[in-house]
C-alpha cells in the first residue's frame, strides 16, 4: 500500500539528511483539498433537506439542478484565468486568496433569501475555487521531482475526496443537529478561514525561498525549471496558441468532460434520487452516498503508487495512458450495471465502483497536466479542469431533463433512470478511447532555460 513516505526519497539517490518541508506542504494542501470538497459538496445534501425545502417550497427540481450547476459552469470558466494568475503572482499568495474568499463565500451563501441570490452567491463561489486545483498542482510540481508527482498529487486529490466523502453525512448531521441549513454554511466559512492561515504560514511558491529546506531536500526535488521567468501579460496569447494547438490537451480534455459529467451525478442527484426513486429515508441516504466516495479515498493512493509504477514499467508515454484509460473503461461497465439492476443496494455498489475507478485514474489527470504545462502548469492544469466542469455543470442540469425524458419514452419511472446511467456509461466510454490518443512526453511549450532531470 503506497504511503506518504515513499515520497521521501528519489529513488535514484536517497538522501536521509534531506529536510521534509515537502510533506507540510502536501499537509496543508490536503486540508485545502478537504474544505475544497466539502463546500462545494454540502449543497448537494443541503438542497433535499426539509429546512432548506422549507425556505424554498416553490422551487422546482429543474430550478435546483441549474442553482447546482452554477457553480460548475463558473468554476470551469475561470480555470485558466485563475490558473494563469498562479503562475505569474505565484501559487502561495493566490491560493490563500482563493480559500479564503470561497470561505467568506460559503457564509454568504447561507444568507440567501431566494433561489435567485442563492445562484448569484454560487456562481461567484466557482469562480474563486477555480484556481484551487490548478494552484495547487503548479505547487506540487515545484515541490516534487516528476517520478513522484503521481503520488504527491494523489494525497491532494485525497483530501477532496476525504471532503466530499464525509460531506453528506456531516452535512445532514449538522442540520438535524443546528437546525438550519444557513448555520452549517457559516460553520464551514469559519473553518475554511482558519485554513487559509494554515497555507500562507506553511508554504513557499519554490523550495529553494523556505527557510526550512536544506540543501539536501533541494537536490532531492532536482532542478525543475524552477528559474524560469513568471509568466508576464504578454505571455498571455502565446501561451493560450499553444494550448490551443497541443492535440495531446485537446483529447484530455475531451476525457475530463465525459468523465466528470459521469461522476458529478454522485454528488449533485444521487442523494435526490435515492430519496425520491428510491424511497430512502434522507439519513441512511447520506450514508450510502458517504459509502459511495469513500471507498473511492484508497484509489487515490493507488492511483498515485500506480502512475508511478506505470511510467516505471511501459514508459513515460504509455505510462499515463493506461492506468486512466483503463478506469475509465471499468466505470463505464458500473453505470450499465446500475442500469441493470432493481435493487437499490447493488445500484449503489455499483456507483461505488464508478466512484473508486475514477479516483484511481484521478492522480494520472493531475501527473499527465504536470508533465505538460512546464511554467504554464496551473494554466494548463486550468484548461483540462475547465473542460472536466463544462461536464459537471452539464450533468447537473441534463439529469433531471434525462429523468423526464425516459419516462416519456417508457411511461415509467425506471425509463428515466435507465437513459441517465446509460448516457453516464457513454460518457465514460468515450473518456477511455479518447486518453489512448494522449501523449504526455509532448509540453506544450519548450522550457526558456535548460532543466535536469
Amino acid at each position: 500500500m503506497p504511503d506518504l513516505c515513499s515520497l521521501r526519497d528519489n529513488d535514484s539517490n536517497p538522501q536521509h539528511t534531506a529536510s521534509r518541508v515537502r510533506m507540510r506542504v502536501v499537509a496543508v494542501s490536503v486540508m485545502m483539498a478537504f474544505m475544497l470538497y466539502l463546500d462545494r459538496v454540502c449543497l448537494g445534501e443541503i438542497v433535499k433537506s426539509n429546512s432548506f425545502l422549507g425556505d424554498f417550497p416553490d422551487a422546482s427540481k429543474e430550478e435546483i439542478g441549474e442553482v447546482l450547476g452554477a457553480f460548475f459552469f463558473a468554476y470551469a470558466l475561470f480555470q485558466v484565468p485563475s490558473g494563469w494568475a498562479s503562475d505569474r503572482f505565484g501559487g502561495r499568495a493566490m491560493l490563500t486568496f482563493y480559500i479564503l474568499a470561497w470561505s467568506l463565500l460559503t457564509g454568504l451563501s447561507g444568507m440567501a433569501g431566494t433561489l435567485g441570490g442563492l445562484l448569484v452567491a454560487r456562481l461567484a463561489f466557482g469562480v474563486v475555487q477555480a484556481g484551487a486545483y490548478p494552484t495547487s498542482s503548479g505547487v506540487i510540481r515545484r515541490w516534487f521531482h516528476f517520478r513522484n508527482r503521481a503520488m504527491a498529487s494523489s494525497f491532494v486529490s485525497m483530501g477532496g475526496r476525504l471532503g466530499g466523502t464525509l460531506a453528506p453525512f456531516l452535512t445532514t448531521l449538522l442540520i438535524l443537529q443546528l437546525s438550519s441549513w444557513r448555520y452549517v454554511l457559516y460553520l464551514y466559512s469559519v473553518v475554511g478561514i482558519l485554513a487559509a492561515a494554515a497555507y500562507w504560514i506553511v508554504v513557499r511558491n519554490r523550495p529553494e525561498d523556505h527557510p526550512r529546506v536544506n540543501a539536501d531536500e533541494i537536490e532531492l526535488i532536482g532542478d525543475l525549471d524552477t528559474a524560469e521567468a513568471k509568466p508576464d501579460a504578454s505571455d498571455i496569447l502565446p501561451m493560450l496558441a499553444a494550448i490551443i494547438k497541443s492535440r495531446s490537451l485537446w483529447l484530455n480534455s475531451m476525457a475530463q468532460f465525459c468523465l466528470v459529467f459521469g461522476w458529478a451525478f454522485l454528488i449533485t442527484w444521487l442523494p435526490t434520487y435515492l430519496k425520491e426513486e428510491k424511497g430512502v429515508e434522507s439519513f441512511l441516504g447520506s450514508l450510502m452516498v458517504t459509502g459511495v466516495l469513500a471507498i473511492a479515498i484508497p484509489g487515490q493512493l493507488i492511483g498515485g503508487w500506480l502512475g508511478n509504477r506505470a511510467v516505471r514499467s511501459l514508459g513515460h508515454r504509455w505510462g499515463r495512458i493506461a492506468p486512466l484509460s483503463a478506469t475509465c473503461f471499468l466505470a463505464s461497465l458500473a453505470y450499465v450495471g446500475c442500469s441493470s439492476f432493481d435493487s437499490v443496494w447493488m445500484i449503489v455498489a455499483c456507483c461505488a465502483m464508478v466512484s473508486l475507478m475514477t479516483d484511481i485514474g484521478n492522480p494520472t489527470v493531475w501527473a499527465f497536466m504536470q508533465d505538460i504545462g512546464g511554467r504554464n502548469t496551473a494554466a494548463v492544469f486550468g484548461w483540462g479542469n475547465m473542460w472536466g466542469n463544462f461536464g459537471a455543470a452539464a450533468s447537473a442540469i441534463a439529469v433531471p431533463r434525462l429523468m423526464t425524458i425516459g419516462r416519456s419514452i417508457d411511461g415509467v419511472s425506471s425509463g428515466g433512470q435507465s437513459l441517465v446511467f446509460l448516457t453516464c456509461a457513454g460518457m465514460y466510454m468515450l473518456a477511455g478511447l479518447a486518453i489512448l490518443g494522449t501523449d504526455a512526453t509532448k509540453r506544450i511549450r519548450q522550457p526558456t532555460t535548460p532543466s535536469i532531470r
